[in-house]
């Protein structure tokens, strides 16, 4: 899998770029797109197709593996922490939300945007998700 598909970095965002790598880590495990089996790319494969240094990444791999969601395996690279917990629920994969869903919300009314122009900009950006 390209490390373009799997992550997605917002420099002006104003959270650091190595906590948006992990926040993404932990939710493609959380969603079951990230398997133990999974090896995650490398830190200079991210650090490359993303153009950021690649201490950035090293940083939050690292911490991730302190935090016990991915492990190192020798050799090969890191890969998601075999959990023994049942996967997240959806309320509890919604609630990983939270934080980008405020940011997102005191923007638009910063913007003083509507609930429904919010909806329209976001619209696009759902187009890809599965529909249940």
């Amino acid at each position: 899998m390209s490390p373009r598909l799997l992550f997605q970095i917002h420099p002006s965002s104003g959270v650091p770029i190595y906590r948006q790598l992990m926040d993404q880590v932990r939710a493609l495990i959380a969603a079951g797109r990230l398997t133990s089996d999974e090896l995650l790319p490398s830190v200079r494969q991210i650090a490359e197709e993303l153009q950021i240094n690649h201490m950035t990444v090293s940083k939050a791999y690292s911490l991730l593996e302190r935090e016990g969601v991915l492990e190192r395996v020798r050799g090969q690279g890191m890969r998601a922490a075999a959990v023994v917990t049942d996967q997240p629920g959806v309320r509890q994969r919604q609630q990983s939300l939270r934080p980008v869903m405020e940011q997102l919300a005191a923007q638009a009314y910063q913007l003083d945007l509507t609930r429904d122009q919010v909806l329209a900009a976001l619209t696009p950006f759902l187009k890809d998700l599965k529909n249940d």
